[in-house]
């Protein structure tokens, strides 16, 4: 395994974006991520999303809102 780093920071009081994509736990997942990051990064404020299909593409106005209102985005998949 070889340890990833993150080249970016997050000043301020950041908007995470956290997005499933509707397939089993991937929400439960992300439940777990935002818990860490909360403690990493306690300023942060989080935003959830859902794709309603695992199988497509997020259509153009999610992402468009996602863009909008979020400095980074975490994606899910479920198993």
């Amino acid at each position: 395994a070889e340890a990833y780093t993150c080249r970016m920071t997050l000043a301020g009081n950041p908007v995470i974006g956290l997005l499933a994509n509707n397939f089993p736990d991937s929400v439960e997942f992300l439940d777990a991520i935002e818990r860490a990051l909360a403690i990493a990064l306690p300023d942060a404020r989080f935003e959830r999303y859902r794709k309603p299909n695992a199988s497509i593409p997020a259509k153009d106005e999610l992402v468009e809102r996602i863009v909008g209102e979020c400095d980074v985005l975490v994606t899910a998949y479920g198993h």
